[in-house]
């Protein structure tokens, strides 16, 4: 299992609001992905926006880390007043941002070999 963990922390309670409103859009495609087992979005007391989600495998997560989909989600942590919180925890060990980068560096190595 692959546990995806984002917090975000915004300049004020209304753009908590949209912020949490765009990704509760975004959980319901989420959650039909394939491998996907939960999808979450909810703020704190602090208006603090924190986003979840489970896959039942690493393969599962990749996929999705490779989507278009997760692109969006990209562009959404940078919302934030400062850098986001951004943790992958995998049965043995956790990883951040690293994982994302190193997962489309790869795409785009395999991208390149297509236009050749």
């Amino acid at each position: 299992m692959v546990r995806l963990s984002v917090a975000l922390h915004v300049a004020s309670p209304t753009d908590a609001i949209e912020l949490i409103e765009t990704l509760r859009h975004m959980t319901a495609t989420t959650r039909l992905e394939r491998g996907c087992q939960e999808c979450a979005a909810w703020t704190d007391r602090e208006f603090t926006v924190h986003y979840s989600e489970s896959w039942a495998t690493e393969f599962d997560a990749r996929l999705r880390v490779q989507s278009e989909h997760f692109t969006s989600l990209l562009e959404l942590m940078e919302c934030g007043v400062e850098p986001p919180e951004v943790q992958f925890d995998f049965v043995a060990r956790t990883r951040g941002l690293d994982y994302v980068e190193e997962i489309r560096a790869g795409m785009r190595k395999v991208a390149g070999e297509h236009c050749q």
